[in-house]
């Protein structure tokens, strides 16, 4: 296995588990809020494989105010 793919698998699995935490009635979304940006911002880089080969995430259109 790759060296960053069990970082990868399980940052993203607390990603989709905090999501469906957030849908639960009670949820305490300060929690969600707070935690949601630390995890996403965690993740490494991809595996090999996830993205297609050339795929070059700065290539879309460009978004309304960027010049």
């Amino acid at each position: 296995m790759c060296p960053n793919c069990e970082d990868f698998a399980r940052t993203v699995l607390l990603l989709g588990q905090l999501a469906l935490y957030a849908d639960t009635t009670g949820a305490d979304l300060d929690f969600v809020e707070a935690v949601s940006p630390s995890l996403a911002v965690s993740l490494p880089e991809p595996p090999p494989g996830v993205f297609p080969d050339g795929y070059d995430p700065d290539g879309g259109p460009a978004y309304p105010g960027d010049s």
